[in-house]
């Protein structure tokens, strides 16, 4: 078949296709070749204008009038109505409605309920704060792979990998009042460190004029340890641990190891992760000090210390 058998016509064309055939006489033969098309085409049109006349030849859709396993508004209603009020399953009101259980559940998944926990509003997120610095402190941990050279963030070629350097484990500690930071950068996360780590921490802030009474933590190996649980009943300290698979329920951590590795990690093409790490330090006296922070109304969490007596 020759290209010109797939150009496209306009209703103009059509009716002069149309027009010398019914009035001059032309072949079908002979109005494919003139036209562009082919004869089976001129016999569509053909058809369309006897059975419907001028307005047989505009344009059309070429979208389906019928869908398969499409049914009738009132039945879409009255599906989406029985899975409101009774929450049933597709099956069930394939069954009740003598449908096949596939065109219920395609209607279900285009109104946007397929599955029955989109039935619900979502709950509001519940943000809370706690009034005064030390009520309660988010412990949590990030490992970042360490390097010798640059990697592929930086040079975009992973084939300059640092291959077996190993990670490190970044241990945080926000306070949730003040937004208050002190992080560490030790060689794992065991319960060895967990712990030593706790108690620096608490060094740390007391030094700062802050008792700390509570500890937030998720269920990291190092964190249910013994030991663990033993140094925060000899400290006085209350343990918090989230819900498992619920990382928002210690939001605060989550949200400032975020900005962590923005600021700090992979803002700069540090040579090496000992030069990274080597750079915490200035890193988190800005933060504390001079970051502006959404939560505090732009202040540095710093303001938010009690002033010495």
């Amino acid at each position: 078949m020759n290209a010109h058998k797939n150009a496209r016509t306009t209703p103009y064309s059509r009716a002069t296709m149309v027009r010398r055939i019914l009035e001059e006489g032309w072949t079908a033969k002979a109005a494919a070749a003139a036209f562009a098309v082919s004869e089976r085409t001129i016999y569509k049109w053909l058809a369309r204008y006897r059975a419907e006349g001028t307005a047989g030849l505009e344009n059309r859709s070429s979208r389906a009038k019928l869908v398969a396993n499409r049914l009738a508004e009132p039945w879409i209603a009255m599906v989406e109505r029985i899975r409101r009020e009774y929450r049933l399953t597709a099956a069930e009101i394939a069954v009740r409605l003598k449908l096949a259980r596939s065109t219920v559940a395609g209607h279900l998944a285009r109104l946007g309920i397929g599955t029955l926990k989109r039935l619900d509003p979502p709950a509001p997120t519940v943000r809370y704060q706690r009034d005064r610095p030390g009520e309660l402190v988010h412990l949590d941990i990030k490992k970042l792979a360490r390097f010798w050279r640059p990697g592929h963030r930086i040079t975009g070629d992973r084939h300059n990998a640092s291959d077996g350097a190993g990670y490190d484990f970044v241990h945080v500690a926000v306070d949730d009042a003040s937004r208050l930071a002190y992080v560490e950068v030790l060689p794992d996360e065991t319960r060895s460190s967990t712990t030593g780590f706790l108690v620096r921490t608490l060094r740390w802030f007391r030094q700062r004029g802050i008792k700390v009474e509570r500890i937030m933590t998720d269920n990291g190996s190092g964190y249910i340890a013994r030991l663990f649980a033993k140094a925060c009943r000899r400290l006085g300290l209350r343990h918090i641990r989230t819900k498992p698979y619920t990382p928002k329920t210690n939001g605060k951590a989550e949200r400032f190891i975020q900005t962590l590795l923005r600021e700090w990690a992979y803002a700069i093409p540090y040579k090496s992760s000992d030069n990274r790490n080597d750079d915490l330090p200035r890193w988190l006296r800005w933060y504390n000090h001079h970051r502006p922070h959404g939560a505090l109304a732009g202040s540095p969490p710093i303001s938010r210390l009690p002033l010495p007596a």
